[in-house]
């Protein structure tokens, strides 16, 4: 029994990394079920025993692209910091820093990012609590200057507002990264970006 376990496992594994290779590469719709059980040197009926479908597996990868965008964001919430000043100078600095750490992201890591926020999970399906929760993990990196600036906000409304402004930057950097409506280079799309979250930023401070 331990050593089927470690067996699974052992696949688990490497169907993830093979996958998670793919996804980086070419984007999670080149995703092929006897693609990866060739990779692997599995049976193709094999990845079943560990995944219930591919979705299940994509999602597997976006955990370690949550994982990659959290420990991006932080690093520039702590350099914004660093940098000193008042807590509110600092709060507004921060919320600048996150939008732009995650232009970087989507623009280095472009496969893991369209499989982050394209990939949709078949008819049906929820997404498994664990994802929600590193979902809100990302949030809160926004919520922290949300709370410097908007001291009075209870915790819902300060949560609501997160994904708002979240929802602004992903907008501008899809936008500007996909050229929906003028493909814009990236150093000057960094400076729209920080003109438009600085302006968020100094309203929040006002109100």
């Amino acid at each position: 029994m331990a050593k089927a376990s470690a067996r699974r496992e052992e696949l688990r594994g490497k169907l993830i990394e093979a996958a998670e290779k793919t996804i980086v590469a070419q984007g999670h719709t080149a995703l092929k079920a006897r693609a990866l059980a060739e990779e692997v040197g599995c049976a193709l009926g094999a990845i079943y025993t560990v995944f219930p479908d591919l979705a299940a597996l994509v999602l597997a990868v976006n955990a370690r692209s949550f994982a990659l965008l959290s420990a991006m964001l932080g690093r520039e919430a702590e350099a914004a910091a660093a940098e000193g000043g008042n807590p509110r100078a600092i709060a507004n600095r921060t919320l600048i820093a996150l939008a732009n750490g995650y232009l970087d992201f989507a623009a280095e890591h472009g496969g893991r990012w369209h499989a982050l926020f394209d990939f949709r999970l078949p008819d049906g399906q929820d997404l498994p609590e664990d994802h929600l929760r590193q979902q809100d993990a990302l949030f809160q990196h926004l919520e922290a200057p949300l709370t410097v600036l908007q001291p009075g906000l209870a915790r819902d409304e300060r949560a609501l507002l997160a994904r708002s402004l979240f929802s602004a930057a992903h907008g501008m950097v899809l936008l500007g990264l996909e050229g929906k409506l003028v493909q814009l280079p990236l150093p000057y799309l960094r400076e729209q970006i920080a003109l438009v979250v600085s302006a968020m930023g100094r309203g929040l401070e006002g109100s």
